[in-house]
């Protein structure tokens, strides 16, 4: 009689475990059904430095940029923005029209001390530093950018070797920061662009990458990284709106999906000229002639701060407002 008495006080009813167990499996559902985040996001100066330069503002982006470097010495993200302000200041300097192309043209053989390359090797050397001494998504992140950046470097310069030799280390680390953080779309900027542009070599480079050992990519896969870096980056949405834009342009001829990429960029960095020259030769390719000469004309009438960049964007507004009086031979229409 006393056991069923002390079993009863200290035991639970039915209803109560139902609903215990009803709780929890609410609990998990509620879980699961939440997606899950990344776990690394961009500091606020560094947002604030990539809003300055996309916006047209490179000289408070690079003071951003330079004093992350003076606070945080040991952190490669100060140099990796600076490097992106730098190149960027390179692309609109060195646009050029390639028939009915707007392109960046070709440099001279870049020298060893060129200080753009510095600042890639910079920021690479501090990311693979912190890297030995603890492994994290954001320091592979950031040794891929420098690795990137100088990958487009070589390229601007012809070297066609030191391109693909460090297109394959920003490959390995943009590889290594998704193994550790999988939600993290800045990586996936990097991999859509080696993905689209290894799959869109040439019958005779592609043979050079076989014997060379670089690795093979696919250009749907990099289609939809980049889409992925649109919608969730952090540091490269921008950025990937724009090359993914370019590439459907110059390797597909898909010059309406290429425009509609770029209208969102134009319309919140109204003061960007890059985006904006870029708009306007998409419209001149579709043979929509009014349009893309109000977006030479806006291009052409910014007040931009850095000089050789002012020049070559009046240049290419003027030439791409002639152009328009062509008949373009390349249109779809």
């Amino acid at each position: 009689m006393s056991r069923r008495r002390n079993r009863k006080s200290v035991g639970y009813s039915p209803r109560i475990i139902v609903i215990f167990l009803l709780s929890f499996c609410a609990s998990g559902s509620a879980s699961e059904a939440r997606p899950p985040q990344q776990t690394w996001h961009l500091p606020d100066a560094a947002v604030e430095a990539l809003h300055n330069l996309y916006s047209g503002n490179s000289a408070a982006a690079s003071s951003v940029a330079l004093r992350l470097q003076t606070d945080f010495p040991n952190d490669p993200l100060g140099y990796v923005i600076e490097g992106e302000v730098r190149w960027w200041r390179v692309y609109c300097t060195s646009l050029e029209y390639h028939f009915n192309f707007l392109e960046i043209k070709r440099l001279p053989h870049v020298a060893k001390d060129d200080p753009d390359l510095a600042l890639a090797s910079k920021a690479i050397s501090l990311a693979e530093e912190r890297l030995t001494e603890k492994e994290s998504a954001p320091m592979h992140l950031y040794a891929g950018m420098g690795y990137a950046l100088r990958a487009r470097l070589m390229d601007l310069h012809g070297d066609h070797g030191g391109t693909a030799r460090a297109g394959v280390r920003a490959r390995e680390h943009f590889l290594r920061a998704k193994e550790l953080d999988p939600l993290l779309a800045d990586a996936d900027f990097g991999l859509g662009l080696y993905n689209y542009y290894v799959d869109t070599l040439s019958g005779i480079a592609r043979a050079l990458r076989f014997f060379m050992g670089i690795p093979g990519g696919s250009k749907k896969d990099g289609v939809r990284q980049l889409e992925h870096a649109i919608a969730s980056g952090e540091m490269t949405a921008a950025e990937a709106r724009f090359y993914l834009a370019i590439n459907l342009r110059t390797y597909d001829r898909e010059y309406e999906r290429a425009a509609s990429l770029l209208e969102p960029l134009v319309r919140d960095f109204p003061q960007n000229p890059v985006f904006t020259l870029m708009l306007a030769n998409m419209n001149s390719l579709l043979n929509r002639k009014e349009k893309a000469e109000g977006l030479f004309l806006s291009a052409g009438s910014m007040d931009i701060a850095d000089s050789s960049c002012s020049a070559r964007v009046k240049e290419i507004a003027a030439a791409g407002k002639a152009k328009l009086r062509e008949v373009h031979t390349d249109s779809p229409h």
